[in-house]
Parts: structure tokens; sequence; C-alpha cells
């Protein structure tokens, strides 16, 4: 009964830490939004200002010399792309700042219309970088697939994407770890895929990781159960995941693994609209 106490105690400072981070979090992603969106605008407006600047070389392109004229066409395309790949990875960088957001303001329980491959992809990469900014020199080949036209679902997105973000973590820590002392030929995958099944969405996340043993696989959905060492995992994650798919989304969290040959997860969520 000690023992179990004093877990417990370890286990909450940790979920106020966690805690703690996510309202700093919430701060710094704010403060962030505000000068990304002046980056994105006036990228906008200065593409707006090449294009006048070609035209003005188009009507005087008789009194510029062929040589300088090529020059100034390949600077002019080359501004171009580069505003193009400012506004684009703006517009990402807002987008996962819209998500922190979301995650951390979001109403308890409430269910909004959501593009599910759009917030599963979102997840799916966040989880990748954070592995990456933790484990210098990691690297896995991450398959998708999304099914085209999925209608949007009526989720609660602040908690469904910690679902995703739980298995994905998850997956890639179990990917890591086999990397650590597998032979040089084993290439680290995780496949995703979304699809829809009659009136149902389909996510799957699919790793070839170390897999699981019939003693794990018999209590992953326990709390405080983990199998990562002390500091790296609380042992809430699969539970709060099955608490997510199953009781706030009337849907199923299904799973098949073997040991050494890597686990696979489904998430079974009924389409409301």
């Amino acid at each position: 009964m000690e023992e179990e106490i004093k877990q417990l105690k370890e286990q909450l400072q940790k979920q106020e830490k966690l805690a703690s981070l996510g309202i700093l979090s919430a701060g710094i992603a704010h403060e962030i939004q505000n000068p990304l969106n002046f980056v994105i605008n006036f990228s906008k407006m200065s593409d707006k200002l090449l294009k006048d600047l070609t035209e003005i070389v188009k009507d005087n392109e008789e009194n510029i010399p062929e040589e300088d004229r090529e020059d100034l066409e390949d600077i002019v395309s080359d501004l171009k792309e580069n505003m193009g790949k400012i506004v684009e990875h703006g517009e990402r960088a807002i987008s996962i700042i819209r998500g922190i957001l979301l995650v951390s303001r979001g109403k308890e329980g409430e269910f909004l219309p959501t593009d599910i491959c759009k917030l599963v992809k979102e997840y799916v990469w966040l989880s990748y970088h954070a592995m990456r900014a933790n484990h210098k020199g990691f690297n896995v080949s991450i398959h998708e697939q999304y099914e085209e036209g999925l209608p949007c679902m009526m989720v609660i997105p602040q908690d469904l994407s910690r679902a995703i973000l739980n298995i994905m973590n998850n997956a890639l820590y179990a990917v890591w770890k086999k990397s650590q002392s597998a032979p040089e030929d084993y290439k680290p995958e995780v496949s995703i895929c979304v699809s829809k099944q009659d009136d149902n969405c389909i996510i799957t996340m699919t790793d070839n990781g170390v897999g699981m043993s019939d003693e794990v696989k018999q209590k992953i959905f326990e709390n405080f159960f983990t199998t990562k060492p002390v500091g790296e995992g609380t042992g809430l994650g699969m539970n709060i995941v099955r608490d997510i798919v199953e009781n706030k989304h009337h849907g199923k969290v299904t799973f098949v693994s073997e040991e050494n040959q890597g686990a696979s997860f489904t998430f079974t969520i009924p389409i409301t609209k």
C-alpha cells in the first residue's frame, strides 16, 4: 500500500508539471502567432509587388539588354518561389499553434466538426518532430494513407488529438528502442491509415518496433503500467486513449502485436455529423 501511495504521488507530481507546461506552451504559442501572421501577410504583399515589378519589366523589356532581362527573370522566379515557401511553412506553423491552443484551451467535452485526416496528420508529425528533438539522429519512415472525401466529423478534437499523440509517441519509441540493438539493415517504419468503413472512421497506426509480450498486452490499459524507464512514461497514456475513444466517442480501441515484430492500434469511431 505504501509503495502504491508513493507511486501515485510521483505520478501526480508529473501531472502537475505537465499542466504547468501546458499553460506555458499556450502562452508561448499565443505570442508566436502574432509575428507569424506578420511574416505571412508581408510575404503575400511582397508576392503582389513582385507581380507588379514583372509587369513593369515586361512593359519596358525593349529598353533592357537581353542578358539583363534573363537575369531579372531568374531573380523574380527565385523570389516568387521563396515567398511561396515562406507562406507555406508559415501557415503550417500557424496550424500547429492553433492545435496547441485548441488542446490547452478547448472546452471540456466540446464536440466540434473536424477534418479527421488533417487532425491525424498534424499530430503524427508533431510527435515525429518531438521525438527527433529528444533523440538526436533518430529517423523513421512514415507512410501515410488518407482517404479522400472523408466528411468532417463531430469529435472532441482536443481529446482525440491526445489519443493520436499517445499512440504515435509509443510507436516512435518502440521503433527507436528496437533500433538501439537491431541489425544495421533494420529500417524503422510507422504507417498511418485513415479511412471510412460503413458508418465508421477507421484510424490505424502500425509500427515495426519492439512489439509487446503477452504480459504487456494483458496490462496495457492498466493505470500506472509502463514499459518505459522511470521518468519517461507515466503509465496513464493507454488508459486515457481508451477513455477518449470508447467512453467519449463511443468507439473501440483494438490492437495486435507480436514481440519484436511491432504493433498496430486501430480506432474505430462512429461518424457523426
